[in-house]
């Protein structure tokens, strides 16, 4: 059976962090796995009788003192996750299926939700190894990847500062004091520690008045607009360019009877709900990813032309944008990161600015948990709601693999996965096929 080896390093100053590794085993019919604590072993859960089963193995891999450096082993997986936590245990059940119960960010009855944790994903097959770190649900742990393929070159994603929660955090606060719009109630604290930032989206799960109508006014004026002008789509795909206006109070697509209503505030940072909801239509789902992006970084206003005649500059530079976002890129140490689901939808021949590595000769991954600086690297525009960091621009590789599924949220039995994708085609639990 293949292997391969993860070297991870604690560079959290703490000599209590723990790493868990869950996914799917390819070499065995995609059975749930879970790495054991001494990580080299696979553990295989069992389906069990009743629902929040603990596991029967020990599955927390101690990472020693700052510093140091753990080697696991890991079988091809799918939908992997790498999981770290510190000062503390995490809590994983198993429901029958088997289905794996993950920590939950957005319920506050989940035993880690007052823990300080966080994860990034990956995918290693036969064909490639694809990580990417991730801010769609939340920042806490700051995590950074470094992949070095047989030929000896490394790719890497630096993630967050080692104060980079402090300094999202800072910048919701300070957000928030400008418009009132309800950005510092994004921030989780334990006996007043930040412990995490939510996303808005995982805010609304908390709080299903946040926000409530934070878009209307934004939204309302794009549909103006373009009662009188036509706004063009670059699907990215099969379909090329499709052009919409409004009329009868929908955006109408020149292609295949595809319409949207007005979308929601939930449905923009969600990326999912209502009008943004996945419908099987490969064409319109490529033109939802392009729309929930626009809205996210509010440029529509500004280009009639997405994804393609975007201009990096105007990202998030309307007083109402997805800040969240905005303040993540502007935190992590290179801009690159995931900071809503629709986030690898750019411009082509950009650079990717979702947070990504892969390569097809995969010789080792290091993940580095902790944070490699102190100092956020735009500090300047965290505080800046009109003033966009300078996010790098997204391109679509060639062979862009699949990104790692994502499983349903607190402590419900997890609902059935769906493949992921790049290219806009969405990384969250109900994300679809593409790259095509």
């Amino acid at each position: 059976m293949a292997t391969l080896n993860f070297a991870l390093v604690n560079s959290t100053g703490s000599n209590s962090v723990y790493a868990y590794i869950t996914g799917q085993a390819l070499d065995n019919n995609n059975a749930l796995f879970l790495l054991q604590a001494d990580g080299r072993t696979a553990y295989y859960p069992t389906s069990p009788s009743a629902t929040l089963t603990s596991l029967s193995q020990d599955c927390a891999i101690p990472l020693g003192a700052p510093g140091s450096t753990k080697t696991v082993t890991i079988p091809h997986i799918a939908g992997g996750r790498i999981w770290f936590v510190r000062d503390g245990k995490l809590t994983f059940f198993v429901n029958p299926g088997p289905a794996l119960v993950e920590p939950s960010s957005s319920n506050p009855s989940d035993p880690n939700y007052n823990l300080y944790w966080d994860f990034c994903e990956f995918t290693w097959n036969s064909a490639q190894l694809y990580v990417n770190i991730t801010d769609v649900d939340f920042v806490s742990l700051p995590i950074g990847i470094a992949l070095t393929n047989t030929s000896g070159v490394t790719k890497s994603v630096q993630g967050l500062p080692s104060n980079g929660l402090e300094a999202v955090c800072s910048g919701l606060r300070a957000q928030n004091a400008k418009d009132n719009a309800g950005w510092d109630k994004l921030i989780i604290s334990r006996n007043g520690a930040n412990i995490r930032a939510v996303s808005p989206n995982n805010g609304i799960t908390l709080n299903n008045s946040l926000f409530k109508s934070y878009y209307d006014a934004y939204v309302n004026q794009v549909w103006s607009k373009y009662s009188s002008t036509t706004l063009t789509v670059n699907t990215q795909a099969a379909a090329g360019n499709v052009t919409a206006t409004v009329s009868n109070g929908r955006l109408n697509f020149s292609t295949g009877g595809i319409s949207y209503d007005k979308p929601s505030t939930a449905d923009i940072f969600s990326n999912s709900s209502g009008a943004f909801a996945v419908s099987g239509d490969p064409t319109k789902d490529a033109i939802t990813a392009r729309l929930a992006a626009a809205f996210n970084r509010s440029t529509l206003l500004t280009n009639n032309v997405q994804p393609n005649g975007e201009v990096v500059s105007n990202y998030y530079q309307n007083a109402v944008t997805n800040h969240y976002a905005r303040i993540c890129h502007a935190t992590t140490i290179n801009s690159r990161g995931y900071a809503f689901p629709y986030d690898d939808v750019g411009p082509d021949g950009g650079v990717d600015q979702s947070g990504s590595v892969f390569d097809s000769n995969p010789k080792l991954l290091t993940v580095t948990v902790g944070g490699g600086s102190t100092v956020a690297s735009n500090q300047s525009e965290i505080a800046q709601p009109n003033n966009a960091p300078p996010v790098p621009k997204w391109s679509k590789p060639s062979n862009a693999p699949p990104i790692p599924e994502r499983p349903s949220p607190n402590n419900a039995p997890p609902v059935p996965k769906k493949p992921g994708h790049l290219n806009g085609l969405k990384k969250v639990w109900h994300k679809f096929s593409g790259n095509n």
